[in-house]
Parts: structure tokens; sequence; C-alpha cells
């Protein structure tokens, strides 16, 4: 099977499992390739231990790393949206962003080691990984009484195929250049291992419920992504402690960080104009909400440079019909519409 990974999808994959020169790498990658896991490896000229042996014996693992780290992409520019820094995609600015220590590149490693732990557990669950399988289910604690409807008298037992979110945990785990890195990884990666939900299913003859079977099952990745970007919105401003091994909170009466929590020791520029040694792309030509206050409105995106009326004629499906069998035919009307677009 081959894997089509952009420069940025491969940039992120080394950030996960490799501690060679991150940006180094990134630039090496020229343009978007078709590339088996194996060729993935072979861009790192100095892999050496552990990771060595994962792209050597392990392949898939790697194909499967790749879709987590395509997974968190798609998730960052969702969630950015409509914001100044929308996690663009574009070659040139992207690494900029990796190589700072802001609240945007806490976000970046924590939606991308989610998204591996989220993929790489998947795979193992449909027996897509020889070396996982469906999660353990001997001597297991019962279900709590929360998560399934109690019922007197019902047996209960761990079945199906339980997501196996311990082996997509361990395996997104490898070295990482700093403290704040290695702290962000692991609040992504909590964000999909602390909210494993119990599902159950009922067997009994005539609707009864006289045995229940219960599994884990991850949170939709949607989930994910909406519980990182409450932690990317408190993220939390740190310095490094005089031992080298810790990170102290910066300002008074300001509790130190928990696992959870996303981290960061430099204030994110303003991302209005474009700059290339930030990383940023401006806001200039992007799409506004002329009536919002949030930060879709165009004050806000705009940077208060003000925003023109643009009218957009496309074509989309209308007046739709379904025939039988199974046929949903459409015609085809233009939709003039009005957009606001920052100066």
């Amino acid at each position: 099977m081959t894997v089509r990974l952009s420069r940025i999808q491969l940039a992120l994959f080394f950030i996960l499992l490799c501690p060679v020169n991150i940006i180094g790498l990134w630039w090496a990658m020229g343009n978007p390739l078709v590339m088996d896991p194996n060729s993935i490896c072979r861009k790192a000229k100095r892999l050496a231990g552990k990771q060595a042996e994962l792209c050597q014996t392990q392949p898939e693992i790697v194909s499967e790393v790749a879709k987590g780290a395509r997974l968190g992409v798609r998730e960052c520019q969702y969630q950015f949206r409509y914001r100044r820094w929308n996690c663009t995609s574009h070659n040139k600015y992207f690494g900029k962003i990796l190589q700072q220590d802001i609240r945007e590149t806490a976000f970046v490693y924590a939606i991308t080691a989610a998204g591996v732990t989220h993929a790489v557990t998947q795979a193992c669950s449909m027996g897509d990984l020889l070396q996982c399988g469906c999660e353990a289910t001997r001597n297991r604690d019962p279900p709590r009484p929360s998560s399934y409807s109690p019922g007197d008298g019902v047996k209960w037992e761990w079945g199906g195929c339980g997501d196996d979110v311990e082996f997509g945990y361990e395996k997104s785990k490898h070295d990482i250049r700093t403290l704040i890195d290695l702290h962000n990884n692991e609040a992504g990666r909590l964000a999909v291992r602390l909210y494993m939900r119990t599902e159950c299913k009922c067997h009994g003859l005539s609707g009864s419920c006289t045995l229940r079977t219960c599994w884990k099952k991850m949170p939709h990745f949607r989930e994910v992504g909406d519980r990182l970007l409450e932690r990317f919105n408190g993220a939390s401003k740190v310095m490094g402690g005089n031992d080298g091994k810790t990170l102290i909170p910066v300002g008074q009466n300001i509790k130190p960080p928990d696992k959870q929590d996303l981290i960061y020791s430099d204030e994110s520029p303003d991302f209005c104009l474009a700059n290339r040694k930030t990383g940023s792309l401006g806001t200039k030509g992007r799409t506004c909400n002329s009536t919002a206050l949030d930060i879709s409105g165009c004050d806000l995106l705009c940077c208060q440079r003000g925003y023109r009326e643009e009218t957009v004629v496309f074509e989309e499906n209308c007046l739709c019909r379904f025939h039988w069998c199974c046929v949903v035919q459409c015609k085809k009307c233009l939709v003039r519409k009005e957009l606001s677009m920052c100066l």
C-alpha cells in the first residue's frame, strides 16, 4: 500500500518518531510524493535505535502513523478555520511555526500525537496490524454503573472488539526535542486515552437483557479536537527551571499546568501580515463574517484594516428528486452569494 504524504505530513511524522533534526528534514522533503513506509524512513539519514528498528521491522505501523499525522492536520485546519492563523498547509510557512514554542505549535504537536494514537488504535481494532488486536479483556473490572443502564440480576462480560488504546498510546511515544514538545505530545495522547467510553449490548430472549457485553471505544476525533482547542485557549506560559528538567509557570499565583494542559514559552505573533520569519501568511483576502463579533468577524480577522464586499456566483445542485429505484436526480442552479474579504 502506498501513502501520499505532503511535506507537512512528513515533517509531523518525523516530529513524532525521530530524534533527528526535524527542521532540516522539513526543507529536504521536496514536493508531495507517493511513498511507501520504507521510503518515508529513508528520508531520515540518521535514524538510530528504536526508530530505525520500527522503520525496518514494522513498516505497517509507520503507515498508520502517517495516517494519524494527516488526521491531525485536517482537524487542526477545521478547529482554526476562523482564526488569523488557520493551520495553513503552505509549505514555506508551516515549517516556521514548528520551529517556535508558541500556542499554535503546542496545538500542532498535541493534535498530531492524538491523531497518531487514534489511528494506530483504530488499526488495531480493525485487525490491520499484526502486533496488536482488540483490547485485552481478562482481569478487568466490571463497567462502571454510570456507563450503562443498571439492572437487577443482569450478568455482564467484556466482549466485542474493544479499542486497544494502550497499544496506540505507547506507539505514539518517542523522543521529542524539548520538555515543552514532550508535554504537549502527552497532552494530545491523553485527550484520546482518558476519554475512552464504555459501550454495551444486551443479549436475551424477547428483548430481555440477561447478559450484557461491553467494550471500550475511543472518542470521535472531532471530540478530541474540541477538547484540545479548549486547552489551547487556556494554555499556560512556562519557563525552564534551573535544573533543566522542570517547567515553571510564568506569572504570580498561577498553578502549575497538569498533564492535559497545553504549554508554551513564547508569545504568538498577531498573524495579521504575511511574514515568512514567523510563519504568518497574513489575513489579506480571507473570508470574514461582517456581522459576527467573535474571532471570525471582520474587525478581528482583518486586524481592523477593513474589508470589501464581493459577489460570487457558483453552481450547486437543486430541485433534487428521487426516482425509483434508486437514483437521485438534481438540476444545476446558479447561486449568488455576497462575501466579505479582508483588505
